[in-house]
């Protein structure tokens, strides 16, 4: 085992170890007594297969995990799926690329591409695509960095139809659903090209030193009617998951183990608009683009079941035009923050590491999310240690309860963090809240549990300490409804129409239950309270 973690638990502290514990001063002493007893077992058990990483990984799997919070939907999927699915289309691969593409003639592929289907019968090929669509088998060699290779695999895949999105969806929900998780939220990029054009009609200085008249902007392209595409977007996205869970056979005696899993999505921004060809238009279409988002959500919000859930900024943050605009575009939320205020906000914000960027280009993105643009949730966080005045904003976080999800296989592949190096450690100490994700669970090739057993071997998390990140992410979560603990990130008192009684248990009081049917986001914690009770009951 690596040896920082001694120093790791030092730095930690017993402050973190005494908020992991979880009594509950409301129940009878009694029941108490047995939760705490259950729950100590079950951590004694994982203490006895700690050093050994297979028995820990079925332990891992088993343990109840809540929610996922940081997964991107095309980048969640396995290269399996994509080749089969491109079969099935009859679309074809361009062997100089390994892109799939669509057919071009009536009679199949264009000249010098192949079938999709010959990679059943062809090993070679097979194995190429798997290679290529991810990071299996990748070694970084001259000018091809894994942050290269990651992000290149997106466009190779981007031509299967929409149509097929539901089973991506099946496919990651089936697998949280075999790892124990009760809940995802899923980004997603809806179809906005109508709004970029919209975007390019509108008012804008030209010289990029000067402020744009954000007021003026929103009201040129509501007029324009942006708020037409809002319809499309909203039935895409419940036909999306009427789909998915008519494969699941949701509703019936033979449902699916992945419908006890519910899917919400994250509206995607992407911040280089949406390649990076068009310098001079890109801020205004990615106004654009966050406007439609904001309008989208609270649209969604009215709805009372709303699919879109909050909105998040997307692509390479080292890019030209993510570091070139950051400021503007958080500038950008920031006044749309004022307008919807109930709109949730997630951001990739110092997904940076040194020598990716100048030393001042790590400076100032995770405060600037924080401070203008009034993230709830920070994604990746990974160069928090080089911003001004790193303890400071630490302590900010902690203070507002700012969450970070945090992403340790990408962070490795992608930048090259990964050890003593990552903050982890340094979230923990500062008491941010913190919920481990997976990012591109496809691309990487691995899943929440495998984040789970990295956190643990490499940081010597305990079985507390994973509990206490389970629990974040549904406190975290973007589900509408009251919360189910009376104080945020303590997870030691529940509020008063379930108070008496265990939390999770199976039949709640009738107060309690009404309170959980008004409330998604505390229904999804008693059932994560209650897959404990139930797995932490099976330990002796």
């Amino acid at each position: 085992m690596p040896a920082v973690l001694p120093t790791f638990r030092r730095r930690l502290g017993s402050a973190l170890l005494a908020l992991a514990c979880t009594t509950l001063p409301q129940m009878h002493a009694q029941t108490v007594s047995a939760a705490a007893m259950q729950e100590q077992a079950a951590a004694s058990a994982f203490d006895r297969v700690h050093q050994n990483p297979l028995l820990l990984e079925s332990f891992l799997r088993a343990m109840p995990k809540g929610g996922e919070l940081h997964m991107h939907l095309s980048g969640a999927v396995y290269a399996e799926t994509f080749i089969r699915q491109a079969a099935e289309d009859h679309m074809c691969i361009d062997p100089a690329s390994y892109a799939i593409v669509a057919s071009q003639t009536a009679g199949g592929c264009a000249t010098g591409q192949v079938p999709a289907e010959s990679a059943f019968s062809n090993p070679g090929l097979y194995s190429k695509l798997v290679d290529t669509f991810s990071m299996r088998a990748f070694v970084p060699s001259a000018g091809i960095s894994g942050h290269d290779h990651f992000f290149a695999v997106f466009p190779l895949f981007e031509a299967i139809p929409r149509s097929r999105w539901p089973e991506w969806v099946d496919e990651v929900a089936a697998r949280a659903a075999s790892q124990n998780e009760n809940y995802l939220e899923i980004m997603n990029t809806p179809q906005m090209a109508q709004t970029n054009q919209l975007a390019l009609q509108i008012d804008w200085p030209t010289d990029p030193a000067a402020t744009p008249d954000f007021a003026l902007a929103r009201k040129q392209l509501l007029a324009q009617g942006l708020q037409n595409a809002i319809p499309g977007i909203r039935k895409e996205i419940a036909d999306f998951d009427a789909a998915r869970r008519a494969m699941e056979h949701c509703g019936t005696s033979a449902a699916a183990p992945a419908c006890g899993v519910d899917t919400r999505f994250i509206f995607q921004v992407l911040r280089t608009y949406p390649t990076q060809t068009d310098f001079a238009h890109t801020p205004q279409a990615v106004f654009s683009q966050i406007l439609l988002g904001f309008e989208t959500v609270a649209a969604e919000q009215a709805s009372g079941h709303p699919y879109y859930v909050g909105i998040n900024l997307v692509q390479p943050e080292d890019a030209y035009i993510s570091m070139r605009d950051y400021t503007l575009q958080m500038k950008m939320i920031e006044y749309l923050h004022t307008l919807y205020p109930t709109v949730h906000i997630s951001l990739h914000a110092g997904e940076l590491a040194p020598g990716l960027v100048p030393p001042d280009g790590l400076r100032f993105h995770i405060r600037q999310a924080v401070e203008l643009a009034h993230a709830e949730r920070i994604g990746h966080g990974v160069d928090v240690m080089h911003e001004n005045n790193p303890d400071a904003l630490l302590a900010e976080m902690a203070r507002k309860h700012i969450l970070v999800e945090i992403n340790l296989t990408s962070n490795d592949v992608i930048l090259g963090v990964t050890g003593i190096h990552h903050p982890l450690p340094e979230y923990l100490a500062a008491h941010v809240p913190v919920a481990l994700s997976t990012d591109d669970e496809g691309v990487s090739r691995i899943d929440l549990t495998h984040e789970y057993l990295r956190a643990s071997t490499e940081y010597g998390l305990t079985y507390r300490e994973l509990k206490q990140m389970a629990r974040a992410s549904l406190e975290h979560s973007f589900l509408p409804g009251d919360d189910l603990w009376s104080a945020p990130d303590t997870f030691l008192r529940i509020v008063a129409p379930c108070s008496g009684q265990r939390v999770g248990a199976a039949t709640p009081t009738a107060a309690c239950s009404s309170f959980l049917a008004a409330n998604p986001r505390a229904a999804a914690q008693w059932e994560l309270e209650s897959r404990y009770r139930v797995f932490e009951s099976s330990f002796k």
